[in-house]
């Protein structure tokens, strides 16, 4: 247990402790990064052993993403009390586990609950990781520890869908939650070891759990009465019940959060969401592009890898190999992206990669029947990626640019919560309004047909958070907004199922609430080191207590 006692805040990045814990974070956000993508090639697999039609397929992907969009928020601040290795460790073991009654399901049902039971966990370890290198490393190197730890996450993105396929086709789909039990044994022993704990002790107050079951209620109706209105396996009663559900808990949410958000201070409950963050117009703007952009990305992830499967002939391996480019593009060109829109503006690069993923999507659509890897598939990911790569490092930075210095973390979460969120609604709701219900899985014509008119609808949603972007979206974004005077720096990888957390700036000044600015060594000696940027530290209200360098 040597390296434990290494001082939090102190740690290099060259030394061995530093790697020791590079390796455990990298592996510990790797661990739900690789399991989502992972599971969408097994899709027919799972359809097949499980007797599953398309209905049941939604569930198996919205279930980890439900369960994780409602708890992240909360697990970052649970780690900010009660010690963030500790927290990162529970996450770890609770993921292993869901993970082993996903491998030994015996229905659909058993996989959907277990699916859940995982999204906790990764809402407990997936803010972990970040709250973790912005605590442990001294502050000068934590730019660098966060670029490596986006560049190796990347790679670990890359990677999933094509290892995969493999376990698919050679073991089996319950391989592929199988395999998560080794990799969060590794991960439990390097952090236990090697990670020293860390947490914010100014963290006060009660925890916002109303909040976060109001918002999990909120998704979970939503999601329920949009997959299943369709599908005709519930009776429209219950249909009805859930959508009235969803509606009423989300309106008791914003209650909620308002109402704590009014009344600071003393044992309270601090909200889960500062509705105050909105106040900015632009941040809600890009947030509303953000839901535009990632639903129809999420409907895309989801259908694609079973259409190249089901209508294409692809083997898993194949297909989880088709959107390897996507990645790789992501990797090269998302600094890049992020460098011209902090030259130039936001706006117009958004705009035109929006457009440019667009097309890209509407030549997925034309995937049919017989398809050519190289003729078909990689020309149209090719053209989504190149558009996708010029969208997601400047629409992050955005996010961060334009919310108070104080919400910096707070507006991180949000945004990441508000992606998750739009793929899991868009997923329960496109491909049903498209013709993608029942026995389509087992009708290749039918899927094909639903499919086409799915990434048109894609498309579409692209298209219009491209007019959304040239509408509000301001060009000078990134330089001066609301008090805010930093330029936040893209990462080398930007996540394609969310937008990446990410941590809060060095200097961050503020005197819109008629405070003092501060710098990131006073706040690291005022409250232990972290930055917000995890989704987690400022979501319940207060002060994150870290100073993290500009990632770059």
């Amino acid at each position: 247990m040597a390296d434990v006692a290494a001082d939090p805040g102190n740690v290099r990045l060259g030394t061995g402790p530093g790697r020791w814990i590079l390796l455990a974070t990298v592996l510990g956000s790797g661990l739900a990064l690789l399991d989502a993508t992972v599971v969408n090639v097994a899709l027919p697999a799972i359809a097949d052993d499980l007797g599953a039609d398309i209905t049941g397929l939604q569930w198996t992907v919205n279930a980890y993403t439900l369960t994780l969009a409602g708890f992240i928020l909360l697990g970052g601040s649970l780690g900010d009390r009660y010690g963030r290795r500790r927290i990162f460790l529970v996450g770890v073991v609770w993921f292993a586990a869901a993970s082993v009654l996903c491998a030994v399901a015996q229905d659909v049902g058993m996989l959907v609950v277990s699916r859940g039971l995982q999204g906790v966990g990764g809402a407990l370890l997936t803010p972990g990781s970040l709250a973790i290198i912005q605590a442990s490393f001294a502050a000068d190197d934590r730019a660098r520890a966060v670029g490596a730890w986006s560049g190796l996450g990347g790679i670990a993105g890359a990677v999933g869908p094509f290892a995969g396929g493999w376990l698919v086709e050679a073991a089996g789909w319950r391989w592929v939650f199988v395999l998560n039990v080794p990799l969060a044994a590794l991960i439990v022993l390097v952090a236990a070891r090697h990670v020293p704990e860390s947490a914010d002790p100014e963290a006060g107050g009660r925890f916002d759990v109303l909040g976060a079951v109001l918002a999990a209620l909120a998704l979970g109706g939503t999601t329920y009465a949009l997959t299943e209105a369709p599908s005709g396996h519930a009776r429209p009663a219950v249909v009805a019940a859930a959508g009235f559900l969803g509606a009423a808990a989300a309106a008791g949410f914003l209650a909620v959060e308002r109402r704590r958000g009014r009344r600071p201070g003393g044992d309270a409950p601090r909200p889960m969401l500062p509705l105050e963050v909105f106040g900015s117009r632009q941040f809600s703007a890009v947030n509303a592009v953000t839901f535009l952009v990632y639903g129809g990305m999420g409907v895309m992830f989801f259908l694609l890898v079973l259409h190249l499967q089901v209508v294409g002939g692809f083997s898993p391996v194949a297909a989880g190999a088709a959107l390897l480019p996507v990645t790789a593009l992501m990797l090269l060109l998302s600094a890049r992206a992020g460098a011209v829109a902090q030259k130039v503006g936001p706006r117009w690069p958004m705009a035109a990669g929006l457009l440019v993923a667009a097309a890209g999507m509407l030549l997925v659509g034309r995937i049919g029947a017989g398809a050519s890897y190289a003729r078909d598939v990689l020309p149209a990911v090719t053209v989504f990626g190149l558009g996708l790569s010029a969208v997601v490092a400047p629409l992050t930075a955005t996010v961060l640019a334009t919310a108070r210095s104080r919400h910096a973390g707070v507006a991180s979460g949000v945004n990441n919560a508000v992606a998750r969120a739009a793929g899991l609604l868009a997923v329960a709701a496109i491909p049903p309004l498209t013709g993608l219900t029942g026995g389509a899985l087992r009708d290749p014509d039918a899927f094909a047909d639903g499919f086409g008119v799915s990434m048109a609808v894609c498309a579409a949603l692209l298209a219009a958070g491209a007019v959304l972007t040239l509408l509000t979206v301001s060009d000078g974004a990134l330089h001066v907004a609301e008090g805010l005077h930093c330029e936040p720096q893209a990462r080398s990888h930007c996540s394609v199922g969310a937008p990446q957390l990410q941590p809060e700036p060095e200097t961050v000044p503020d005197t819109g609430d008629g405070g003092h600015a501060e710098d990131g060594h006073a706040r690291e000696r005022r409250g232990g080191g972290h930055g917000g940027g995890h989704g987690g530290g400022p979501a319940d209200g207060h002060g994150d207590g870290g100073g993290a360098g500009k990632a770059g």
